[in-house]
């Protein structure tokens, strides 16, 4: 339906839609027409929208803190689990995992050459050496966040080291290109780029999504794209960076047994760390980290 320039905007801000997001439809369009692939506005997050998602995103990077300052040799994965469900509760959170898709915990730990979706357990033990990622979702007053960290268990070697080092590396260099009126293509290639000049691979098949309203949203976000492909980056839009690198081959597989776990075909380890970023007029936020 076509909004008159005087009614009220789209984005329930109050104003006129000639004072709000005129302009911005307009130049949307103008993309658009030239082949670009734009988001629609149930994708395009309102102040009120963003705010709700910055607080479910400061409960996420408590829990996340929390985590950082107990976790430790000896520990289950079992016992990181329920210090997830207890310190987002405890703060007013649900952890978004938990029964989603019939999802069992309240947090994926994913442990050396696990790469994502690992089920916490009591048989699992953190050993010295290992790295893990503890990737944790909360839900706020209905909306969304998710990030993830890698944590190395005592005594790591180099070569662990250095690949969990590429991988928080790898998103700063894909902060850096996350700007309005580009591609999410531009975001995913500087990631593969780096990623390969460190002799690693990225996953292709797994990657960000969009976020906020729910779990998972449209876009998905490759790792492996182009620049000037992909989803237009507009002020609004909300979702994860989050590459899964490998230290050797890109490929992999789930674990039948649970249908969760996924992990690396060639048993070589596997490292991410992810942040949840909000595009803002002139740049980025990072809503959770």
């Amino acid at each position: 339906m076509k909004i008159g320039r005087n009614d009220p905007c789209w984005c329930k801000s109050g104003l006129k839609y000639k004072k709000c997001h005129e302009l911005f439809d307009e130049k949307l369009l103008e993309y658009r027409n030239k082949g670009f692939l734009v988001p629609d506005h149930s994708l395009i997050k309102t102040k009120e929208q963003i705010e709700g998602i910055r607080k479910s995103g400061e409960v996420n990077k408590a829990v996340l803190d929390y985590v950082a300052a107990h976790i430790c040799p000896g520990m289950t994965t079992e016992e990181i689990d329920q210090m997830v469900y207890k310190k987002t509760t405890e703060l007013g959170g649900i952890p978004a995992p938990l029964n989603f898709e019939g999802y069992p915990k309240s947090v994926c730990t994913s442990i050396n050459e696990q790469v994502c979706h690992g089920i916490p357990s009591s048989d699992i033990v953190l050993k010295d050496g290992d790295i893990i990622n503890v990737d944790c979702s909360t839900i706020l007053n209905g909306y969304f966040s998710d990030s993830s960290r890698m944590f190395c268990i005592g005594n790591v070697n180099e070569e662990k080291k250095k690949l969990v080092e590429v991988a928080k590396e790898s998103i700063r260099i894909g902060l850096n290109e996350v700007k309005p009126w580009k591609c999410l293509g531009d975001m995913g290639a500087a990631i593969h780029e780096f990623v390969k000049s460190h002799g690693y691979s990225v996953v292709r098949e797994i990657g960000g999504h969009g976020i906020g309203l729910e779990f998972h949203e449209d876009p998905f976000v490759s790792y492996v794209s182009r620049r000037g492909e992909e989803m237009l980056m507009v002020p609004g839009l909300v979702f994860t960076i989050e590459p899964m690198i490998n230290m050797g081959s890109e490929e992999i597989y789930i674990d039948e047994s649970d249908g969760w776990g996924v992990y690396t075909e060639d048993g070589q380890p596997s490292a991410q760390w992810e942040v949840t970023v909000h595009v803002t007029d002139d740049g980025y936020e990072i809503l959770a980290d």
